[in-house]
């Protein structure tokens, strides 16, 4: 489906222009440093993962004011909707990790650090993107204003509009006739997953998240997924690559969260890096942020 597939591309095609930061822990950083690899996360299991849902729920939206309109024949719409709400929870995998373009703010040291042991990593955009090209990876500026997302939806559904006209010639049983769009709905889950993994719900836009996002997988035979411990359940994750040409990590910039220890723990930090070769070109920055034991 061109259509979709141009639609997908341009959504990609933003180039971040200042450093992104990545915020983790402690832990975080070491096995990031050692391994010189980020975990990129099945995009269901983030954090935030209501967001594949928030896509399906737009897409929902969208038909049903469209059939509300007045649309002359509603039931292909209709499976369609049936069918991307299962496909959000059960279809092919896609993996990601995110970034800031803020790397100092108090929401994502409470949501994505521990207290005291929270660190956010800068790196230039130059340099994932090199590292996201070398692994077919592709980096994507989530969308949360709502009046972009709907028109973009409305683009999504016009595309699938014109799919579902290319097939009306057949006219066979409802049964088989359904089979047969969600057959061909099948040929656009790839991009249809790359643009539910850029958009966000809105009352997440401070967060100004800048998101790489892997090659989509048809099954676990095809990945090399790993598993890790999350909150509730085991997280499914590939490794991001971020090293380049077997150099140390190119780190531009680094913050060291809220804690209590300032001066002694910029010290510690500043060494293992230092052990590791790396030097952030901009330094290494203390958040500023008071420290509250929660």
């Amino acid at each position: 489906m061109k259509e979709i597939e141009t639609l997908t591309r341009e959504l990609y095609d933003d180039i971040p222009q200042g450093t992104l930061y990545h915020y983790t822990t402690f832990s975080g950083l070491l096995g990031i440093v050692k391994s010189r690899t980020l975990w990129a996360s099945d995009i269901r299991y983030m954090n935030d993962s209501a967001e594949l849902r928030h896509t399906a729920d737009l897409i929902a939206a969208a038909v049903h004011e469209r059939i509300d309109s007045g649309h002359t024949d509603s039931g292909p719409l209709s499976v369609f909707v049936d069918w991307v709400t299962h496909r959000i929870a059960n279809g092919r995998m896609l993996f990601g990790a995110s970034f800031r373009s803020h790397g100092n703010l108090l929401s994502q040291w409470r949501g994505y650090s521990t207290p005291g042991k929270g660190v956010s990593l800068g790196f230039s955009p130059e340099y994932i993107l090199r590292c996201a090209q070398r692994q077919r990876f592709m980096v994507g500026k989530c969308i949360y204003e709502p009046a972009r997302q709907r028109v973009l939806i409305r683009q999504v559904i016009d595309a699938v509009e014109q799919l579902i006209a290319g097939l009306r010639g057949d006219d066979g049983p409802a049964g088989e006739r359904s089979a047969l769009y969600r057959s061909a709905f099948s040929a656009m889950e790839t991009d249809l997953l790359r643009i539910a993994a850029i958009l966000k719900h809105p009352s997440f836009r401070e967060e100004k998240e800048w998101r790489i996002v892997s090659p989509v997988f048809a099954n676990t035979a095809e990945s090399p997924i790993l598993f890790r411990e999350g909150h509730a359940m085991l997280v499914p994750y590939i490794e991001f690559d971020l090293s380049l040409d077997g150099q140390p990590l190119a780190m531009d910039h680094l913050f060291l969260g809220p804690t209590a220890n300032i001066n002694i723990s910029m010290n510690s930090l500043k060494m293992f890096l230092e052990q590791h070769g790396i030097v952030p070109h901009r330094g290494i920055d203390y958040c500023q942020i008071p420290f509250r034991q929660r």
